[in-house]
């Protein structure tokens, strides 16, 4: 069985492949929301760089995985992306991932992690709640509709 990839705060070279990365994760996403582009897709990666809050799992030479993290959500840390390469997923990368947001969130003395997923990305609803995730709530939100879910995390 082959190692998780490293996972690493991203730099600012790693914008392009960041970006790439979470393209690649999503875009086969887009047909399914009626021509709409998710989110994570729209993002600022070079500011998200800039701010630390993005994170790549990086195999060899190649960035694989993509975590975006904001620390001062309202209702503990909360997981802004989480992205495999496709050739990545299944391998238990996002699963390594989200553990790591989980890690970063204790490491920081928050008691819990949110994250939201779009209504259209049905596999991601039953991941969730899978490893602990409960959902709290449905609403349009930036024009997405999304699903709300949070974990608690002992301390």
């Amino acid at each position: 069985m082959k190692p998780t990839p490293a996972i690493r705060l991203a730099g600012p070279a790693d914008a392009q492949a960041l970006a790439a990365c979470v393209g690649a994760a999503f875009s086969h996403y887009i047909e399914r929301m009626g021509g709409q582009v998710p989110g994570p897709m729209r993002a600022d990666f070079a500011a998200l760089i800039e701010a630390a809050r993005a994170w790549v799992a990086q195999d060899g030479e190649c960035i694989v995985g993509a975590l975006v993290l904001e620390p001062g959500y309202k209702d503990g840390f909360y997981v802004d992306t989480v992205a495999v390469l496709p050739s990545h997923q299944g391998t238990g990368l996002g699963r390594a991932l989200l553990q790591f947001a989980e890690d970063e969130a204790r490491r920081c003395g928050r008691s819990s992690i949110c994250l939201a997923t779009n209504a259209k990305m049905t596999e991601n609803q039953r991941f969730y709640p899978h490893i602990g995730y409960v959902e709290t709530g449905r609403r349009t939100e930036d024009g997405y509709d999304r699903v709300f879910y949070r974990k608690s995390l002992a301390l």
